[in-house]
């Protein structure tokens, strides 16, 4: 036998791969692809070209380059770094491309069109070290080009790198103006972030007392950090719904912060005893996964949201963010001075997301016990709002209009600027037929809070039982964008589309509904509404057997629930079981409310029993 001799050369090698590739693909997959096609083919590749580069390697969210000469490959680095802004100008911050690169020189193994090697390597682990939009490189690069290249050069020291057996010496190439010489400024101070500011996640807070029933209190911490975070202009923070897809997971902060995205995570724990809490944060720098900040706070429970305000300060403090007045007082202002009303909003708030009929039961219980702790808890009224607005419409209980409307209208007395209370507002007078007046309070919600998930959701649910199919469209887009494992807005609006004969676009955005109703089924299999939502989708995408599988697993588990029973109705009609279809139709329609009616009337899913008499006099009766 011959050992195969391969060929040896020195080479310099560009490694990039897409920043929060998965966040991206999980928030819309066709437009993220769409997208990063439009820069490769109208950017990335040509510069590449134009600097004497070839792509030897693709990877999904990753290139691999070879150059023939090391500043060619510094040069296209930096040119695709500085042009990317640009590029991006005018896309909302959740959208961004950017790439991190890292370039290396080194001897690389010639495998056909393939290159190998450890010089191949350590471009891969260089590209994992620079931060979002950042370059970084070896010594043996930054030597070659220093004198040659009007950029500086920024020292990292040695790194120890993964499957590198000696450390290598890093240095950053600095993209914004010349550093002062000597200073000690971070290095992620002289490049963009994403997006051009200080980006961060805050993973959910581990339960760490005895009662695993405290879990929606330290989720509800998660979240309350995560909001006050988010009202600070100089940051991004990614949106609990992000994050929450790591709740349980134990996961290498380094790969989570390249993963989402960002530059730095929190990760915390919580342990709450009697009367005493104990919370332990710490603040990690996502490239190198060093401690940036940590503490532990053991205080007296009714001191949780001054724990959650010092937490916040301390995280904006270590970043060198600068606090608007406004920003200050919105930190430090406390949803409510009672703890024990607090910990029955977020366990209504841990109900209401599975909007079963015996779960908003329960979640209006909390909500009404929350306020009636604090009369002056206005996310407790507009929570109670929106779930006696669900109660009522999908599920016929007997709750007056005007109540709901007085609930909604108690919030936006206590706080007149709360997005939520707004999109509450607007679902009360949907569901009690002040139609004119609904839609003015979703674009109020949304006007307050361009990324509220369910302003938006609930004012495409309106536009469709106005028949506005095209505004449905563009309000479920956007409430799946804000809300990345959101599985009820791309299943809904896979029925929208339908009646809009976007075929093609129905099927895609089906597709991404299944599979984030496949991971909400793996967090919450009691969740049988999104079981029943999923089967309508897989019976349109043809997909009958697994359609008849959900379908059972959603009737098992809330048989005689009037939402399971509707979405059956549907998943039946597009099977072709016309009969069985319309005798679950004709039990459900005298149970429900006239803003279900109206989805009734302009839901695609009924389509093939559009003729069959008997819907037709089913339509007389919801008319």
């Amino acid at each position: 036998m011959v050992d195969e001799q391969f060929d040896r050369r020195l080479a310099a090698i560009l490694a990039a791969d897409v920043v929060g590739y998965s966040r991206l693909m999980e928030s819309n997959e066709e437009r993220t692809l769409g997208e990063l096609r439009k820069h490769r083919r109208e950017f990335f590749d040509p510069v590449i070209l134009r600097n004497g580069g070839r792509i030897f390697k693709e990877m999904g969210d990753g290139f691999l380059v070879e150059f023939n000469s090391v500043l060619n490959a510094t040069r296209c680095a930096v040119e695709i770094q500085t042009g990317m802004p640009e590029r991006n100008a005018g896309v909302p911050d959740d959208r961004h491309i950017q790439f991190r690169i890292g370039i290396n020189m080194g001897d690389i193994i010639v495998d056909g069109d393939d290159f190998q090697g450890d010089g191949v390597n350590m471009a891969v682990r260089l590209e994992g070290l620079a931060i979002p939009g950042g370059i970084a490189c070896s010594a043996a690069v930054q030597n070659q080009v220093v004198n040659k290249l009007d950029r500086e050069f920024l020292d990292q020291g040695e790194k120890t790198v993964k499957n590198i057996t000696q450390p290598v010496h890093v240095y950053f190439v600095n993209l914004g103006p010349p550093m002062q010489r000597g200073s000690l400024v971070a290095a992620d101070a002289a490049q963009p972030a994403l997006p051009d500011k200080p980006s961060i996640a805050v993973l959910p807070f581990e339960n760490m007392s005895s009662d695993p029933e405290q879990e929606f209190f330290s989720d509800g911490i998660t979240e309350d950090i995560i909001i006050d975070l988010s009202n600070v202009s100089g940051l991004f923070v990614l949106g609990r719904n992000t994050v929450f897809s790591h709740k349980g997971k134990v996961v290498d902060l380094v790969s989570v912060a390249k993963q989402l995205g960002v530059a730095y995570v929190v990760q915390g724990s919580v342990r709450k005893a009697g009367n005493r809490v104990r919370i332990n944060a710490q603040l990690i720098e996502g490239a190198t996964g060093g401690h940036v900040w940590a503490d532990r706070f053991d205080r007296d429970l009714t001191d949780i949201f001054a724990v959650q305000d010092e937490i916040t300060r301390m995280i904006v403090d270590q970043l060198k963010v600068k606090l608007l007045p406004e920003e200050k007082e919105a930190i430090a202002q406390a949803p409510t001075a009672n703890v024990e009303a607090y910990s029955h909003y977020l366990r209504g708030r841990e109900y209401y997301h599975i909007s079963s009929k015996a779960n908003l039961l329960m979640a209006r219980q909390s909500f009404t016990r929350a306020v009636e702790l604090d009369p002056t808890y206005a996310r407790a009224y507009a929570s109670m709002a929106v779930c006696e607005s669900r109660l009522m419409s999908q599920f016929g209980v007997t709750i007056s209009a005007g109540d709901i409307l007085k609930t909604a209208d108690k919030a936006l007395a206590i706080d007149p600027d709360l997005a939520e209370a707004h999109a509450a507002r607007g679902f009360a007078l949907a569901v009690g037929d002040n139609r004119v007046e609904a839609s003015p309070a979703f674009k109020r919600a949304i006007d307050l809070d361009p990324n509220s998930n369910e302003a938006h959701r609930f004012l495409a649910e309106f536009c469709v039982t106005d028949s506005n199919f095209e505004a449905a469209a563009t309000h479920f887009i956007r409430a799946l964008e804000t809300k990345p494992d959101d599985c009820n807005s791309a299943l809904m609006l896979v029925n929208v589309l339908r009646s809009l004969e976007r075929e093609e676009e129905a099927k895609e955005y089906g597709w991404l509904g299944i599979k984030r109703a496949e991971k909400e089924l793996k967090m919450h299999p009691e969740n049988g509404n999104i079981a029943c939502l999923g089967a309508t989708v897989l019976a349109y995408l043809g997909e009958q057997e697994r359609a008849i599988e959900w379908l059972s697993r959603a009737l098992k588990i809330n048989p005689d629930d009037d939402n399971t029973q509707y979405n059956a109705a549907c998943t039946y009609s597009l099977l072709g079981e016309h009969d069985k279809s319309i005798d679950l139709l004709e039990t459900w329609l005298s149970r429900v409310g006239s803003e279900m009616k109206l989805w009734f009337k302009n839901d695609s899913d009924l389509m093939p029993i559009r003729d069959h008499p008997r819907y037709r006099r089913l339509l007389e009766l919801a008319e």
